[in-house]
Order: structure tokens, then C-alpha cells, then sequence
């Protein structure tokens, strides 16, 4: 990749993503992109992924490993009491430096592939809003799952600003957001059932292994300690739930995986912060294959950064085919705006 490039996607991201979220990256994110060494290394990238995310993923993975450097002292995930920010690029740096083929080799082998569990709290209204269509049990297929912690989006309670609470109220994993604007869903008491689950990505990420879910642990930002412990109740969760996860391309497997699906169900096709990764071709590919499976049965398609980060669904019922804004959302699941109307309004 350019260095001149990395380095300013690293401005864009401290601008556009790290402030007022993460001091810390912020700060370092800026610093990187000043340095010329540190640019060069970040440019090891696989393709297509977004660098300033897998970069500084890679650092905290080897931190969160057990790496002894005083780095650690400035991540607020690695002590309770984090030493001044504008003091840590040098020992980021040397951080870097010293373990540079480390850094190297997972840039090269490893992928953004964040699983955030609060991002449901947007998916179970409009996953409710699609039942209250049709009134059949849901089966879900989730392009680029990860590890899979969004399939079991039904076995989580959640609550948006009062005391409220919706879907499985008694789950060990409780999901708060806030919903902004005047527009509010009319969410169902309980979760809608769900016949099918399965999650389809490049490479899954299996949270029985240790690596694995350090990996995804690290790439949650450091200040992050709410997402910390909503994914590890989400990972002790997903851990005794049965759901079917299989690696490969996702868009291409899809039209066999659906033939899986039976008829007797509502079709659920979803995504959330994958399309981002996926290029302009595949992007067509995706919606190609979307409206070739809508001619056999209905179809229901949920997802973002297809054409903007505004979360939208597709759907071709009848062979009648439709699309509806559903929310803007936060990235971080952390709130969002209501746009659809409900089917009983």
C-alpha cells in the first residue's frame, strides 16, 4: 500500500472515528501518521482491510497476550490507572520496533472482523418489524459472522432509556441503547422465533479457542469497557448455543446455503459494517444474487454500507420487491435513529 495513503487514513480515522471515543487512538493514530517507520509498517496490511483498525488491534492483541513493556500502562484495558496519553507514543513506538515481526505476521494473517454485541440492540426491532410482515418463524444467514455472537441476537434482553425490558428479558447478556429522535419501533414483548442460524465468513473466528477471542477482545478500543463486558457474557452465551458457522465466501455460497432453508420460513439475509470491506464488485455480486434468490421465494435483505452507512432493508415478497430505510445508527450500536413505520401503525 502508499505510505502517503496509510498515513492519512490514519488522520482520518483519529478525526472521523477516535474522537471523543478513544483518546488513546486518537492520540496514537495522529502520532503514526507523522512517522514514517511506523506507517511502513503498518502498510504490511492485507488488502482491503481498514489499516488504523488492524494495526492498532495487532499492538493490543500482543499486550492483551502478555506482552511485559510499559506500553501496557497506558491502556486503560491493562491497568486501572492509565498514565498520561501524550506521553505514550515513545513507547508505542518502541512497542512496534521491538516486536515488528509479530506485528508483521498478524497484519498479514488476520482480519477486522469486530463482533459487536450492541449492534443488536438496532437489529431486534427491525428483525420484529419483519416478523410482524409475515408472521412466520425467522431464519437467519449472516454474511461475514465472525464468530457469530449477532446470530443469537434473540437470546439477549435489551432495554433503550427506560426500565423496560424486551426479548429475553432473563438472558445474563442485557443490551442497553438509546434511541434518539422522535420516532420510536413498536418492539415485541419477547423475541420472534428462529428456525435457522448461520453464519457464513472468510475466516471464522471460534471463540472456544483462546486466540481467537483474544483476537476479537483486542479489537475493542482500550476505554471500551462496557463492549469488554458485554462480549465476554455474549462469548460465555454463544458458547452453549447451537449455531452453524461456515467459512468461505459468503457471497458466493449464499444461493446453496439458502436451498438449506426451508420454505415454511422467513428468509433473513443480513449484515452489519461488512459491506464496508467488500469492493464495488462484490457489492453488485451481492444484490445480484439477492434478486436472483427473490424470484424462487421472499426474501428479506438487512444491511449497511452498501451504498451509505444508513441501515436499510431490501425485500422482495411476492415478487414484489421493495426497500425501506430502517435507522441511522452509531457504530458501536450505542444508539440509534428510527426511521420505519410500523406495520400496525
Amino acid at each position: 500500500m502508499e505510505t502517503e495513503r496509510i498515513s492519512k487514513w490514519f488522520e482520518h480515522f483519529a478525526d472521523r472515528e477516535c474522537v471523543g471515543s478513544s483518546e488513546l487512538y486518537d492520540y496514537l493514530s495522529r502520532q503514526i501518521a507523522k512517522d514514517e517507520e511506523l506507517v511502513q509498517l503498518a502498510s504490511y496490511a492485507r488488502e482491503g482491510q481498514p489499516v488504523p483498525n488492524l494495526f492498532l488491534g495487532a499492538v493490543h492483541y500482543l499486550l492483551l497476550g502478555g506482552k511485559d513493556h510499559l506500553l501496557k500502562y497506558y491502556y486503560q484495558s491493562m491497568t486501572d490507572n492509565p498514565k498520561n496519553i501524550e506521553e505514550s507514543f515513545p513507547h508505542f513506538k518502541d512497542f512496534c520496533i521491538t516486536h515488528k515481526e509479530e506485528i508483521i505476521l498478524l497484519l498479514q494473517q488476520k482480519i477486522v472482523q469486530t463482533n459487536e454485541v450492541r449492534r443488536c440492540a438496532y437489529l431486534y426491532p427491525a428483525f420484529c418489524y419483519i416478523y410482524e410482515k409475515t408472521k412466520k418463524p425467522l431464519a437467519f444467514i449472516e454474511i461475514g459472522t465472525s464468530a457469530g455472537l449477532q446470530l443469537i441476537w434473540d437470546k439477549y434482553a435489551y432495554s433503550y432509556g427506560k426500565e423496560e425490558v424486551f426479548g429475553h428479558k432473563e438472558s445474563d447478556v442485557h443490551i442497553h441503547a438509546e434511541i434518539i429522535g422522535e420516532n420510536k419501533p413498536q418492539f415485541l414483548q419477547e423475541s420472534p422465533p428462529v428456525t435457522a442460524r448461520i453464519g457464513l465468513d472468510l475466516h471464522i473466528n471460534d471463540v472456544k479457542k483462546a486466540h481467537d477471542s483474544l483476537w476479537l477482545r483486542a479489537l475493542i478500543w482500550p476505554e471500551h469497557t462496557e463492549r469488554v463486558i458485554l462480549f465476554d457474557q455474549a462469548v460465555q452465551k454463544l458458547r452453549k448455543e447451537e449455531v452453524t458457522l461456515i467459512e468461505g465466501d459468503g457471497v458466493g455460497l449464499l444461493s446453496k446455503i439458502v436451498k438449506t432453508i426451508s420454505i415454511d420460513s422467513t428468509l433473513c439475509i443480513y449484515h452489519t459494517h461488512v459491506a464496508n470491506q467488500m469492493p464495488l464488485e462484490v457489492k453488485n455480486l451481492l444484490l445480484e444474487n439477492i434478486q436472483k434468490i427473490g424470484k424462487e421465494r421472499d426474501i428479506f435483505h438487512l444491511h449497511n454500507n452498501i451504498c451509505d452507512t444508513k441501515l436499510r432493508l431490501d425485500s422482495i415478497v411476492s415478487g414484489v420487491e421493495s426497500s425501506e430505510l430502517v435507522a441511522e445508527t452509531d457504530g458501536h450500536g450505542r444508539w440509534f435513529k428510527w426511521e420505519l413505520v410500523s406495520v400496525n401503525s
